[in-house]
């Protein structure tokens, strides 16, 4: 009985923690100075392509975790994309 709860609190615990742990692409953006808004998707795509422009970012200190999440809210939220940030925020 014990370890049938014990594993049910890992199953429900170990995914709230490693998400808890984790940076929200907005987060990781606001800690690089970054704005989604002051490119458009394709241009963010490029910068994620080309080692030398994610130098000049300094989104090669993430992991490779982290810079997929912060790929993502830049592109999501890209100034030509359908949820656009406005630069500046």
């Amino acid at each position: 009985m014990i370890m049938n709860f014990f594993k049910f609190f890992l199953l429900l615990a170990v995914p709230l923690l490693l998400e808890a742990n984790t940076l929200s692409g907005e987060a990781l953006a606001k800690r690089l100075h970054l704005s989604a808004g002051t490119k458009a998707v394709i241009q963010w795509e490029r910068v994620f392509k080309s080692e030398r422009k994610k130098r000049k970012y300094k989104i090669e200190t993430l992991s490779p975790s982290e810079q997929d999440i912060l790929k993502e809210y830049l592109i999501s939220h890209a100034i030509d994309s359908d949820k656009p940030t406005v630069a500046g925020e």
